[in-house]
């Protein structure tokens, strides 16, 4: 993995060799820093009409898994950094955010619908077992009765049962596990740091088994690496007692697109051209069509047999597409007073 400059910075850094330093050197360790994000607002909001949510809260910025194709490593490029290592080792924490979120529910104006968490970094990554922020927002959500919904790829879900289970038997609260492939030595070389495949599957049916909600996604498709274990997927989710399967076809921003290409130099190198050339095909000729309805499902016919496979196989196996509704009606709103500025500040 290398760490290009950030794509919006104005000058480009390129390691050079000038003959004084050794051949092939080992790199320095790879050390994770953690920096806290004091943020002044905790939610954010989208009105896309592809996404079914309009608000989502991610407790951290960067994500230790390490996702070679992750969507989201472009974010870092705003922050000044780059997607590559940086976006997995240089992290940013929200300790602030169950205050913040206590804030905005608390507005007058508030209206209560389902809050999505996961859907920009993964908000159990390994960081979340000594800074507890994902915890924190779930006691406050529970407390004031506020729907949400969960997709990670992490076992230590599990933790917060606790709170996920009383939520979900008052339909506040689902968890969408993401799979990708059931291969894990390919799981190990294109999600380093994350659950192994089949220690997701074992959490959906610990999930359900305790009574909270619990499907897969299957995100994304890799057209020509991954989309072969469509079924066998859903087979194996099923098997899991998931209660609904979803699935997006893999998109690549700038900046990630690069580092997926290199990626797929090094580990797939025989499978590398059919592959960037099925991910163009998919997407008119682009690596990432950025249109909504296309974006994460494609338009060309690899695309729609993807998508049909995806159709017959879900409904032999009976599994729908759809997670349950939540509640929004039994949300408490606790109106909490702006802090009290000082006389003399």
């Amino acid at each position: 993995m290398s760490n290009p400059t950030g794509c919006f910075e104005p000058h480009r850094h390129e390691p050079f060799d000038d003959g004084w330093e050794p051949t092939n050197p080992e790199p320095p360790p790879l050390r994770t820093t953690v920096t806290d994000d004091h943020a002044r607002s905790v939610l954010t909001r989208n009105n896309s009409p592809d996404i079914p949510f309009d608000r989502s809260i991610n407790p951290y910025r960067g994500c230790e898994h390490g996702c070679i194709y992750c969507f989201a490593r472009a974010s870092h490029a705003y922050l000044g950094m780059s997607a590559g290592l940086d976006f997995e080792s240089r992290l940013f924490a929200k300790p602030d955010a169950p205050t913040l979120l206590r804030r905005e529910l608390g507005r007058p104006r508030y209206v209560c619908k389902p809050i999505a968490m996961g859907t920009n970094t993964d908000p159990y990554q390994p960081v979340e077992r000594e800074r507890r922020v994902t915890r924190g927002i779930l006691e406050v959500l529970l407390e004031y009765r506020h729907p949400v919904t969960i997709v990670t790829k992490s076992a230590l879900v599990e933790r917060d049962l606790d709170i996920l289970v009383p939520m979900a038997g008052a339909s506040l609260a689902h968890v969408t596990l993401s799979v990708t492939t059931l291969d894990r030595r390919l799981a190990r070389r294109m999600e380093p740091r994350a659950c192994a495949p089949v220690r997701r599957l074992q959490t959906v049916q610990k999930l359900v088994a305790a009574g909270v909600p619990a499907g897969v996604l299957i995100a994304p498709v890799i057209p020509g690496l991954t989309d072969v274990e469509i079924e066998a997927i859903l087979a194996a989710a099923a098997h899991a007692d998931a209660r609904w399967a979803d699935y997006a076809l893999l998109r690549l921003p700038k900046g990630v697109d690069t580092l997926f290409e290199e990626w797929l130099e090094a580990e797939e190198a025989l499978r590398s051209r059919r592959v960037l050339r099925l991910i163009r095909q998919t997407h008119h000729g682009r690596r990432n069509d950025a249109a909504f309805h296309r974006r994460q499902a494609g338009t060309d016919p690899f695309a729609q047999l993807i998508r049909r496979r995806f159709e017959l196989a879900t409904r032999r196996l009976g599994i729908p597409r759809d997670a349950p509704p939540l509640d929004v009606t039994q949300f408490r709103p606790r109106r909490v007073p702006p802090p009290q500025l000082s006389l003399f500040g």
